[in-house]
């Protein structure tokens, strides 16, 4: 449990600026590295997770958080791995939800589905408004091939219960060769129908996992050449504060959302950092340099934190060197899952 009832007053400081002038605003946090589905493009069918003692506390990952608030941070994600398998994961919603408002824009979470039947309305008390869904595929045996074992109807019953519980829910879905890649069309007129915008995304190379990549990547250059064939594609100015490019679909009103690291790369405009679930922040996805934050608020609190957190910012690369060939390693040995996505 979050022992504080209430948000913690914390000094101002300067704002995240890094040395290439970009100034940060988006923090995204790994509230657990666990997952109950064992995606295949994620992760290895046997990983090993962090042990419990190596984690940040809920309460320190709030106080970090609202270190972050209190700096500039206009918007907070939590993931995972999966964020809502962590015990008492709703108790640092509700903690980082009382800044909505106050300092914070908007709270979100990025979720498999598998849990929101029961967890919608208390997010939705908390203060989140928006939540993305991580699904790609609508084919059940499909589903249950990428994710190893996952239920694909369980998911699609916790979308219902997350709009119901008012919600707005948008679609994550990564492109794989030989898998998905037909069913993106169909994927976009379902979500745009139930009201809700698609985001497609290249599968990035991180962590080693039991397959090869190159074999599943597909470009979104070519998704985006075939989708506008179908459909009537218009750049939309629109900006959720990720990396995210969009078009507004006129057959269904809603948006297309593109993430595309590879064929079409978003550095210089980079607003994020991401704080791990065992405290390390790292201020690019694609590189290993980290600072450890966990040793910082139990050595030193605020101050030790904000130190730190200046020392990543210096350190924060132009870009990631994200490439995808046969047989090549990943860009870093660590899981999406470790980092947070």
């Amino acid at each position: 449990m979050i022992a504080s009832a209430t948000p913690i007053a914390v000094a101002p400081a300067p704002p995240l600026v890094d040395r290439h002038g970009r100034t940060i605003s988006y923090l995204r946090v790994s509230v657990t590295d666990r997952c109950d589905l064992r995606c295949r493009y994620c992760m290895a069918e046997k990983m090993t997770f962090l042990p419990r003692d190596a984690l940040l506390s809920l309460e320190e990952m709030a106080l970090i958080a609202e270190r972050f608030v209190a700096r500039g941070v206009r918007k907070i994600r939590l993931s995972g791995g999966e964020p809502l398998v962590r015990r008492d994961a709703i108790d640092l919603v509700r903690r980082l939800g009382r800044h909505v408002g106050v300092g914070l824009d908007e709270l979100t979470l990025t979720t498999n589905g598998t849990r929101l039947r029961a967890f919608a309305p208390m997010l939705a008390d908390a203060g989140v408004r928006r939540i993305n869904v991580s699904l790609d595929s609508r084919d059940p045996t499909t589903f249950r091939h990428i994710t190893r074992h996952g239920d694909l109807s369980q998911v699609l019953d916790g979308i219902e219960a997350a709009q119901a519980a008012g919600l707005t829910v948008k679609i994550n879905m990564v492109a794989l060769a030989g898998l998905n890649e037909g069913e993106i069309p169909a994927m976009l007129a379902w979500a745009g129908g139930a009201g809700m915008d698609l985001t497609l995304i290249e599968t990035m190379p991180l962590g080693m996992i039991d397959e090869d990549r190159a074999d599943r990547f597909v470009p979104l250059t070519r998704v985006f050449d075939d989708l506008s064939r179908r459909f009537t594609l218009a750049a939309d100015a629109h900006r959720s504060g990720g990396p995210a490019r969009y078009w507004h679909v006129a057959e269904t009103g809603r948006r297309l959302g593109l993430i595309s690291p590879l064929t079409g790369n978003f550095c210089d405009s980079c607003n994020r950092v991401r704080l791990t679930t065992e405290g390390k922040l790292f201020t690019c996805l694609g590189h290993e340099d980290q600072v450890d934050l966990k040793a910082a608020i139990r050595g030193g609190g605020p101050v030790a934190v904000d130190n730190a957190i200046d020392a990543a910012l210096l350190a924060k690369p132009a870009r990631h060197d994200f490439s995808i060939a046969p047989g090549a390693a990943p860009a870093v040995r660590r899981h999406m899952s470790v980092t947070g996505g």
